[in-house]
């Protein structure tokens, strides 16, 4: 095997290799398996792995390769979080409630990644049917924080995160329904984007809020991260949210200086929520955007504090109708020796669901009933609409709006998983986006204390081209994203 550092290899230097013939797929999907399986003990951020599915996928990858044919990622292997349906592998969604379930076919995501030839190793860890900022509610334990394993990876894909972050694959899934990719890329150290709602299909992933949810990539590196999107997005007809929308080919944009470029930076992202050693973080993560031509512009959104209570009745109440379907009749946990229907009903989503996921249920419920619904839920569309416009205006005065991913570093397993508000706050600089349907792309930007921090830019619709640009550029400046995990701690 070439001299490969797997602990740190990105998707492009492995293609290289790839492609040079330095290595086959065979062999480097081999040693990425073998890493899963010396390190995944720690780290507990890989639920499933596919031994066979792997090697198969990796020796057809190099067949395809010896015929001068293949895709734009043929042989690089990559995870996937465990929401995304795979044909005859199982998918969890990390619940007790789906903990047997074997999908019949894949979602558009994971064949898209397929037909760019990519070699699955297996699904990731995540928060419970992608409920949560700290992967602390998954059925099968919390996954742990390479940086520190005594520290949550973020969540809902923590999981891929803490997977990607020490090199158990170059490349990873996510989604992200209000920060669940760009929250553990910040905690774990690695690059995430969440792309605009519809660019990439929703068909085969397992919903948690429909008009919230959008898969994304989570990598080393930006360059990567555009491979990757350019592989998975593209206008789908089995989903009728995705959008008929020209795919730029988005590494090809990454060329290019940042002179002219305006960057908006909101105070509401600045306030006493944010950890005094982030902001500064943060601060000389936007001088070197300067350096590179980028204008700095104040611009506000004035209604980023009400994105919580408003993020947290719209997509409880669509989780709400989303899971009512596991009823323990068709698929999924079924309780034993049900005495009636109604205790079929009862007991099979009790024991199927933990306490995150019928916490949010029941709220969710509770907004859309009859006597709530306009005082909640219409209200939240109401104040969701507004949030939008605040980005609008702001775009009037920028391109690109740039903040913390995160408000802090990686918190220790347990600190807040007994405090339900300060999970969500988690959230506090991420959930915007997605009720405005915006990209965003969290990046590494330095360390803290030896945990990882995350810089958020966040761009117009369908515009992920100069996020990932502007994100490329920092990346050429910096070296936060090379930046590896002490592994001789987990080894």
């Amino acid at each position: 095997m070439p001299d490969i550092n797997l602990a740190t290899a990105t998707a492009a230097e492995v293609l290289g290799a790839l492609n040079n013939r330095d290595i086959s797929s065979v062999e480097l999907t081999q040693a990425y398996l073998s890493r899963v399986d010396a390190l995944n003990g720690h780290l507990n951020a890989v639920i499933t792995v596919d031994h066979e599915g792997a090697l198969t996928a990796a020796k057809d990858a190099d067949d395809a390769r010896h015929r001068g044919e293949g895709g734009i990622l043929n042989g690089v292997p990559l995870l996937h979080k465990d929401i995304f349906c795979t044909s005859g592998l199982r998918t969890t969604c990390a619940s007790r409630m789906l903990e047997n379930f074997t999908p019949p076919y894949d979602a558009t995501v994971v064949s898209k990644l397929k037909a760019a030839g990519a070699v699955t190793l297996g699904k990731t860890n995540m928060d419970e049917f992608a409920m949560g900022s700290s992967n602390e509610t998954s059925y099968f334990g919390p996954a742990h924080n390479p940086w520190d394993l005594s520290c949550v990876p973020g969540g809902s894909s923590g999981g891929s995160a803490a997977a990607v972050a020490a090199g158990l694959a170059p490349l990873s899934t996510g989604t992200d329904t209000g920060g669940s990719i760009r929250q553990p890329a910040s905690l774990c150290g690695i690059t995430g984007l969440k792309p605009t709602y519809g660019r990439v299909s929703r068909f085969g992933i397992i919903a948690f809020a429909s008009s919230l949810d959008q898969a994304g990539p989570m990598t080393r590196t930006v360059e990567d991260a555009a491979l990757m999107l350019n592989a998975m997005c593209g206008l789908d007809p089995h989903d009728s949210t995705s959008a008929d929308m020209p795919v730029p080919n988005f590494h090809d944009a990454l060329r290019g200086d940042l002179k002219g470029l305006r960057i908006g930076l909101p105070k509401q992202y600045f306030s006493e929520l944010l950890d005094v050693r982030v902001a500064n973080r943060i601060q000389d993560a936007l001088k070197e955007l300067e350096a590179e031509g980028a204008t700095l512009v104040d611009v506000d959104l004035p209604h980023t504090q009400e994105g919580i209570a408003t993020y947290y009745v719209i997509a409880p109440a669509e989780a709400s109708a989303n899971l009512a379907r596991y009823d323990g009749v068709r698929f999924g946990h079924r309780c034993d020796d049900p005495t009636d229907l109604m205790d079929l009903y009862a007991r099979s989503r009790s024991e199927g669901f933990g306490s995150e996921v019928q916490r949010r249920i029941l709220v969710g419920t509770y907004a859309l009933s009859a006597g709530f619904y306009d005082a909640y839920f219409k209200k939240a569309q109401q104040v969701r609409r507004i949030i939008s416009n605040d980005f609008k205006q702001a775009f009037d005065q920028c391109d690109l709006i740039a903040g913390p991913s995160a408000p802090g570093v990686a918190f220790s397993v347990g600190a807040k998983s007994h405090d339900p508000i300060a999970m969500y706050m988690e959230d506090v600089y991420t959930l915007s986006v997605n009720l405005a349907g915006l990209p965003g792309l969290s990046l590494p930007a330095g360390l803290i204390n030896g945990l990882p921090i995350g810089l958020q830019l966040i761009g117009r619709a369908f515009d992920e081209a100069t996020l990932l640009k502007a994100g490329h550029r920092f990346q050429l400046r910096t070296d936060h994203h090379r930046l590896a995990p002490p592994f001789g701690e987990i080894s």
